[in-house]
């Protein structure tokens, strides 16, 4: 039987205190994949079927962080465009990932966003979610790599990288 890769989104959720920026990390902690459990990430989860994807993130984020996304990037400069029976949003995503090989079959796009609310401490599949500098970060990456998830690795390090150029330039 064919099977198929699963979409889905995730969030980079920023914030900024003090001049230090700061994105939530947590640790997986999802019942069907207890080979995962405790490995830092960022918020993602499925897209239903014809849900909108910024509608999927904030579901997701709220469900998962207890934060209501309330600006995500790109989301201004998306366009839906319609067309006999069909409804098509258009939409650039910061990043985009996929597993190809492994116990779950999934493309993740992953959006930045602003959040506001009060920070769960865990659900159902997450626990330990905080905040951590970039600069942490980083350093978290360079030392601990093992301890993320693995298709968030990348993300984050672009991520890094283009925010702390973007710090540099000013």
């Amino acid at each position: 039987m064919e099977k198929w890769a699963i979409p889905g989104v995730g969030g980079i959720l920023e914030r900024t205190v003090n001049h230090t920026k700061y994105i939530l990390i947590q640790e997986r902690c999802k019942p069907d994949a207890p080979q995962e459990y405790g490995l830092l990430e960022i918020p993602t989860g499925k897209v239903r079927e014809f849900e909108n994807v910024f509608a999927c993130l904030r579901r997701e984020v709220q469900e998962e962080t207890g934060l209501e996304v309330i600006a995500i990037q790109g989301e201004k400069t998306a366009s839906i465009s319609e067309y006999d029976r069909y409804k098509v949003l258009n939409y650039t995503p910061f990043a985009s990932a996929q597993n190809l090989k492994g116990e779950y079959p999934i493309l993740v796009e992953i959006f930045i966003c602003k959040v506001k609310g009060k920070l769960k401490t865990r659900t159902e599949e997450t626990q330990n979610l905080k905040w951590i500098s970039l600069s942490d970060l980083q350093r978290l990456l360079a030392t601990q790599e093992d301890h993320f998830y693995p298709m968030h690795i990348t993300t984050l390090k672009k991520y890094i990288a283009l925010t702390i150029g973007e710090f540099v330039r000013r």
